[in-house]
């Protein structure tokens, strides 16, 4: 009996890692997360899935950062 998933892939197609913080800035996924979610179970889903709000708000606080750290032009 094929087993159905029911926790969606987070992917919006804009696929780029950010170096700063090694996640996917779409998604907000690492590498190896991106890799796995087809092999891992909904539990694991859910896990990384709880894990993306906090990741959200550290990304743009490093975007914030970077850009006090620019200097303007």
């Amino acid at each position: 009996m094929k087993e159905w998933r029911v926790v969606a892939s987070p992917c919006n197609n804009v696929c780029r890692i950010d170096d700063a913080s090694g996640w996917c800035v779409g998604c907000l996924r690492t590498l190896d997360e991106i890799a796995a979610w087809a092999s891992v179970d909904d539990d694991e889903r859910r896990a990384v899935l709880a894990e993306l709000p906090a990741r959200r708000e550290q990304l743009r606080s490093l975007r914030r950062d970077r850009s006090e750290e620019s200097p303007s032009p």
